[in-house]
């Protein structure tokens, strides 16, 4: 698998990542072996966790496997921490809780370090600078090696990558944003990816397939064994069941029916290679929906076919995203 440069750094990943959201809850260990095995033997190195994912049990379950099935020196690790299990406060970035859920989650991957250390979110009640200077305490440590935000708006990306860049040598550049992009959400186009890009943040999407609708699977029906009919993931899927949605999906298969591939595989090649994008993070139910995902590698969308996509699900971006002068 092609390797790729994570932002401004010499770190290189894999250029499909593996999602471990559902791993320790959905997903057992017998799947997760088969998943984390197919994607080694594929070439791919960036796995992405976070102290979250199962309460703990996702970066737990990682850790096991890393001791007697995939070296960990294969493997680059990305971990997040903040968000925390408290309705009045859903993210907590003050260094002292950072720090302590770093450890918390190098002992459960049994690691003395992960390679990508992601801030979760942003925390509106604790000073930036506060919750950077955990990221820098973390790498000088040696218990990450880069870092790295999640899910921070523009405005919140730009402040906190020139506020690292404005001491170099002394602070942690922002090596990577994680944030959710693919053909049903482009959001991130009008600040977030602009940011990215001027700052040398490298993105890597969640949710590339569109929580899974784009592969065509909630067309006709919602399967009984999918996430869109489940309890607890339903509701995650359901903003992309509506009618503009569906015009998208109709497009995607229209494309891959031209292409002879198939519409996940048209789907994760768009957003793999837009600009600034560095490594989708993909989520699978078992080893068999990996593999599909993991053949992408071979396809490349033609010209003509990226901007008949584009178009049809371009969101509109007005002022102030957009050149005043051309409005």
């Amino acid at each position: 698998m092609e390797q790729r440069h994570l932002g401004r750094t010499g770190l290189r990943v894999s250029r499909i990542g593996l999602g471990t959201l559902t791993w320790g809850r959905d997903t057992d260990e017998h799947d997760a072996a088969d998943q984390l095995k197919v994607f080694w033997e594929a070439g791919g190195t960036l796995v992405d966790t976070a102290d979250v994912y199962g309460d703990g049990e996702a970066e737990y379950l990682l850790g096991r496997l890393m001791d007697g099935l995939v070296p960990r020196r294969d493997l680059v690790i990305s971990t997040k921490a903040g968000s925390v299990p408290d309705p009045d406060r859903r993210f907590d970035c003050s260094r002292g809780h950072l720090l302590s859920a770093l450890d918390a989650s190098l002992a459960r991957l049994g690691t003395d370090y992960v390679d990508v250390w992601h801030v979760h979110a942003f925390d509106p009640y604790t000073p930036l600078e506060e919750t950077l200077q955990a990221l820098d305490l973390a790498v000088g440590s040696g218990r990450a090696r880069y870092a790295g935000v999640s899910n921070f708006c523009g405005w919140q990306l730009a402040k906190a990558a020139t506020w690292q860049l404005a001491a170099p040598g002394v602070r942690t550049r922002i090596a990577s944003t994680q944030m959710e992009y693919s053909l049903l959400q482009r959001g991130v186009e009008r600040e977030v990816l602009p940011a990215a890009l001027d700052l040398g943040v490298g993105l890597l999407p969640s949710s590339p397939l569109g929580r899974g609708v784009l592969t065509g699977k909630y067309r006709h029906s919602t399967p009984a064994d999918s996430r869109g009919a489940s309890e607890h993931m339903g509701p995650f899927v359901a903003p992309y069941l509506d009618d503009t949605a569906s015009s998208i999906v109709d497009a995607v298969q229209t494309a891959a029916d031209g292409l002879a591939a198939t519409p996940l595989q048209v789907a994760l090649a768009w957003v793999r290679d837009r600009p600034g994008v560095v490594a989708p993070i993909v989520g699978a139910r078992n080893a068999q929906q990996l593999t599909a995902a993991l053949s992408v590698e071979a396809l490349s969308l033609p010209d003509e076919i990226c901007r008949a996509l584009d178009d049809v699900s371009a969101p509109v971006h007005r002022y102030p995203d957009h050149d005043w002068s051309t409005l």
